[in-house]
């Protein structure tokens, strides 16, 4: 877990008491198709690897059952968290750390509004592409617009 913390940009803890097997079983399946790790250990256990981390600042979130979820993807672990805590109101989020940032609630749930990384470079590539294909339409306008008159003067002059 210690390197699990070391090497996560963003760790998300919620409590899961009152969650059946079958409802947590959901949310692993949610979140490995996510690309992030859902883990059940014991506080104690989450505390000792926590220290010495840039996130041993969210050790007293560690109170109760709690889980924790973690992804290199800093929009991935809360949006899954955050989606799943929407449609089960047993599954309450405490807070987290995005490296030496402390995430409250409110936080997770902002983070998780935001687009993916691959959402985003989507976008970018959408964008970078647009102009492109505006710029080949547009340069190629005046030829065919050149064309279609000098076709249209040759069948003028056949016709004469």
């Amino acid at each position: 877990m210690n390197e699990v913390f070391q090497e996560t940009n963003v760790v998300v803890v919620a409590h899961y008491a009152g969650l059946t097997v079958a409802e947590l079983t959901a949310l692993r399946g949610k979140a490995r198709v996510a690309g992030v790790s859902v883990k059940v250990a014991k506080n104690r256990l989450v505390k000792l690897a926590l220290q010495g981390t840039e996130s041993a600042h969210i050790a007293d979130l560690f109170t109760g059952p709690t889980l924790v979820a973690y992804s290199s993807d800093p929009v991935a672990a809360p949006k899954v968290v955050a989606d799943f805590a929407k449609t089960n109101d047993k599954l309450v989020i405490l807070g987290g750390a995005m490296g030496k940032t402390n995430l409250d609630p409110n936080g997770v749930k902002a983070l998780a509004t935001l687009p993916s990384l691959d959402e985003l470079r989507g976008k970018l590539v959408g964008l970078i592409q647009a102009p492109a294909t505006k710029i080949a339409t547009v340069v190629s306008a005046p030829a065919a617009q050149l064309a279609r008159v000098f076709g249209a003067y040759a069948k003028k002059d056949e016709a004469a």
